[in-house]
């Protein structure tokens, strides 16, 4: 039941956060991670049974704190949605004991080896800050080891809920905090002992793991366009009514050039005593149009609150997109163009 609750909350999670479409993917592309961290397994109710004796024996085996070791790769798509592929080597001490006595009468370790697919959802809550949900299935290969008599290995089928915390450090490298809870179904292991085989059927064996990690981004953004002044005709020099900022490619946040850019029109609006300011954000062709069209409201909002921190009053400024409709560089579609990532900024 507590299974059940864990795995379904999981699923609900995912598909509540499906549904909230309003935030850019601050991600996009091929990506790695590892993370490291600990392990623990919830209590299991077994039976052992020694193939010389007649019947079998129930049994409690506890799981030791350990710890896990994990590797991921995938691909984050435009939507929030990401697919990966997840390797993990985790390591308990194990302890049992007689359901009848109530003693402990074997001890040893287990060691498995997961591989599993998942499908994730990152939900955006700041600029650089995501939280995650996800499942996944996958195979669950599993060494098991009585001290001083031996080991035995078993494959099984397993299946986990993922929920995690992801934090921007830079815009290719996240720090990642991640729980993840994994069942491996009914492992049986048959030890060999000097005279008879110890034979051990577990329950679904359940995981808990805590991990730090790191996830880069292996896809690169060009270097920052530096904005060029506009052309202007033949005619007495006046100061520039439009000014251009440019952004990296899938992001909206304000790089260092395109701040000394907005600096230069707010100081332009104030001494001119402008009396609207209009911005316009444009993207290239990556993406669907309604990705786009909300990708380059960010860039006008975006912009529109570097003019405000600058002293321009926000009444005189508005603030639109326009997706990729107005293309400075004309391109076919999905086309990585660093001038059509853009926002205009017109005075009057």
């Amino acid at each position: 039941m507590k299974l059940k609750a864990i795995l379904l909350g999981t699923v609900a999670a995912v598909s509540l956060a499906a549904l909230s479409q309003q935030s850019e993917a601050r991600n996009n592309g091929w990506y790695i991670g590892l993370e490291g961290g600990a392990n623990w397994g919830g209590d299991n109710d077994a039976l052992y049974g020694s193939f010389t004796n007649v019947g079998t024996t129930g049994i409690d085996i506890d799981f030791d704190t350990g710890w896990a070791v994990l590797a991921t790769v995938g691909y984050a798509f435009d939507n929030n949605w990401r697919l990966e592929i997840e390797g993990g080597y985790r390591s308990n001490d194990w302890d049992a004991k007689t359901t009848f006595f109530g003693t402990s009468q074997w001890s040893g370790e287990v060691q498995q080896l997961s591989v599993m697919a998942n499908v994730l959802y990152d939900v955006p809550l700041t600029e650089r800050l995501d939280l995650t949900f996800g499942i996944g299935a996958g195979a669950v290969h599993s060494e098991f080891e009585e001290n001083n008599v031996g080991d035995d290995d078993d494959l099984n089928f397993a299946y986990q809920g993922i929920v995690g915390l992801s934090y921007a450090v830079t815009n290719r490298l996240d720090l990642t905090l991640t729980y993840r809870y994994l069942n491996v179904s009914e492992p049986s292991y048959d030890l060999q002992h000097v005279n008879h085989i110890d034979a051990y059927d577990l329950d679904d064996v359940e995981n808990h793991t805590v991990s730090v990690g790191l996830r880069y981004d292996l896809y690169e953004d060009e270097a920052p366009v530096v904005s060029q002044p506009p052309i202007v005709p033949p005619e007495p020099v006046a100061e520039p009514k439009q000014f251009i900022i440019y952004f990296g490619f899938n992001k909206c946040n304000i790089t260092p050039e395109a701040d000394k850019v907005l600096s230069e029109a707010a100081d332009a609006a104030k001494s001119d005593g402008s009396a609207s300011v209009q911005i316009v954000g444009h993207t290239d062709t990556v993406g669907s149009d309604a990705y786009n069209n909300r990708l380059s409201n960010c860039r006008a909002n975006a912009a529109k609150s570097g003019l405000v921190s600058k002293g321009v009053p926000a009444g005189s400024i508005t603030a639109s997109g326009r997706g990729e409709s107005e293309l400075l560089v004309k391109t076919g579609d999905n086309v990585k163009e660093p001038q059509n990532r853009r926002a205009t900024i017109d005075l009057d």
